[in-house]
């Protein structure tokens, strides 16, 4: 199959709506000489294209090869005009630039005391919504116009804006270095994954502490408490002490809450935030908080106001439809969590240039637990067989791990004998490839070796061996997440006790509530 040709110019006219089409064609016509532009000529033939070909587009006599580079940058720059133009696209952020712009002209056109009006006006909107980055920009130009002419507007402003200056530089440097210590966090966990002994909790727990910065929780603002949730946060996850991600992950939501505004502002803060929440509590199965946190999740979503932008509905989709899934997982209701397939399947369509290969696989993984818990062990196995047989993502361990484990389980359920034993030997060999696995899958790996040697009465005192064994390892702090991938402990008391997943885990689920 051959690759197509991604073309950031072409990605971005196939991205606009029609009312941006229209925008950028009544933009770029305001002016009788653009009318019959080459740049609107090649904006037509792009928009009719189904994939970017650029014979295609020089067959057009008046496009020409050299001329190509320089008009699609041209006409590039022009939609990104049009685009920041449109009310749609308007927000705070290009308010307050647009102020600084305009007082910036006005600095450069001799007009001090209009520019210096419109600066203050623009850094009490700066620091209302907590754009301290811009705010001290703000202040820097500023200073040049006071320390280059005597506008005399304050008496004592030399003293004012020195002030201003060092509280809002010295709160950017408070923020950086909690965006850099959260970001290096999260580094670590793509690199190396969760904590799995005491020797690795002291490593991470003494390179948190020694580049935590000092702050003053009272004198911080909304964006410094954030980066100071959201480091507390990974740190919590990384040594995996979920109750205190929960902690952390309901006081970044909090925080929101009790800004509404930043909602709208910053929606993919929130919404991050909120994934983590709904995250933590699952990891902790604690049901009635996460049934109360993902009906507000929703009811936020539904507002008005909240922003409907691309970015942030394919966030909105990729982590609400995630979490009514491990709802399901939770209560053991899988049947009713196979309603969600079809739309599932449908935004991972409409969003598939928006979300990474790596989510939809986890899409997958989930929709085939779905399955395998309704007892349809061969859509289970034809979901799982998208994940074993990607060979282009390099996608987390764990989830390979677990995919190989459960498509196994799923050929066994199913009595599939006669492609279990090769089945068998590649997922054995698969697992003793894998770097630093935990017990959890080292007892699976035992169990998975005798499974083609045991004769059918002698099973359940297998099953019985082995849960014996992972009920050991479930309160194990570094082991016990291994069991939210898959939960092994329910399918063996579902084999040992000839009771049906979903009422073993809906027993459980009964005790929670």
């Amino acid at each position: 199959m051959s690759k197509v040709s991604k073309d950031h110019l072409f990605d971005l006219i196939k991205s606009l709506s029609k009312s941006e089409k229209r925008q950028f064609k009544l933009y770029a016509g305001r002016l009788g000489v653009n009318e019959g532009a080459k740049f609107m000529e090649l904006f037509d033939v792009l928009e009719k294209l189904s994939v970017y070909d650029e014979h295609e587009i020089l067959k057009h006599k008046n496009i020409q090869k050299k001329q190509l580079s320089n008009l699609k940058a041209h006409l590039y720059k022009q939609i990104l005009i049009s685009l920041r133009l449109n009310p749609v696209h308007q927000n705070v952020r290009l308010q307050i630039r647009e102020m600084l712009d305009f007082a910036t002209i006005l600095y450069h056109k001799g007009l001090y005391n209009q520019s210096l009006k419109l600066l203050d006006k623009a850094k009490s909107v700066a620091l209302m919504n907590e754009e301290k980055n811009t705010a001290y920009e703000i202040i820097e130009l500023e200073k040049v116009i006071e320390s280059q002419y005597i506008t005399r507007s304050i008496s004592n402003r030399a003293d004012e804006l020195t002030i201003e200056a060092k509280n809002v530089s010295q709160l950017n440097v408070l923020a950086s270095k909690l965006s850099n210590l959260s970001l290096q966090l999260y580094g670590i966990f793509l690199k190396k994954g969760y904590v799995k002994s005491d020797e690795e909790y002291q490593v991470i727990t003494n390179y948190f502490n020694a580049r935590l910065p000092k702050f003053n929780i009272e004198k911080i603002g909304f964006r410094e408490k954030l980066w100071l949730y959201k480091a507390y946060l990974w740190y919590s996850f990384l040594i995996q002490d979920f109750l205190s991600c929960y902690r952390y992950a309901l006081k970044w939501t909090e925080l929101f809450f009790e800004n509404p505004n930043m909602i709208v502002l910053n929606p993919v803060f929130f919404i991050r935030g909120e994934q983590y929440l709904l995250e933590a509590l699952f990891f902790i199965g604690d049901i009635p908080r996460f049934k109360e946190a993902l009906h507000r999740f929703e009811e936020t979503l539904q507002q008005d106001d909240f922003p409907s932008r691309e970015n942030v509905q394919s966030l909105v989709f990729l982590y609400l439809y995630s979490h009514k899934m491990n709802l399901h997982f939770m209560e053991g209701t899988f049947k009713e969590g196979l309603e969600l397939v079809p739309e599932v399947l449908k935004g991972i369509k409409a969003f598939e240039d928006k979300i990474d290969e790596h989510h939809i696989l986890i899409f997958y993984y989930k929709i085939a637990c779905l399955y395998f818990g309704v007892g349809d062990n061969r859509k289970c196995i034809l979901y799982l067989e998208k994940i074993i047989s990607n060979k282009s993502l390099e996608m987390r361990e764990d989830l390979l791990c677990y995919s190989r484990i459960l498509n196994l389980v799923a050929h066994y359920e199913a009595g599939d004998d006669y492609h279990l034993e090769r089945l068998i030997k590649s997922t054995y060999k698969f697992l003793i490839k894998m770097e630093d696995l935990y017990q959890v899958q080292k007892e699976m790996i035992k169990f998975l070796r005798r499974l083609g040697e045991i004769y059918p009465h002698e099973i359940k005192n297998e099953f019985k061996k082995l849960h014996s064994k992972l009920k050991e390892l479930e309160e194990d702090p570094y082991e016990r997440r291994s069991f939210l991938y898959l939960d092994i402990i329910s399918w063996l008391e579902s084999n040992m006790y000839g009771v049906s997943i979903p009422e073993i885990i809906q027993n459980k689920a009964s005790l929670k509530k």
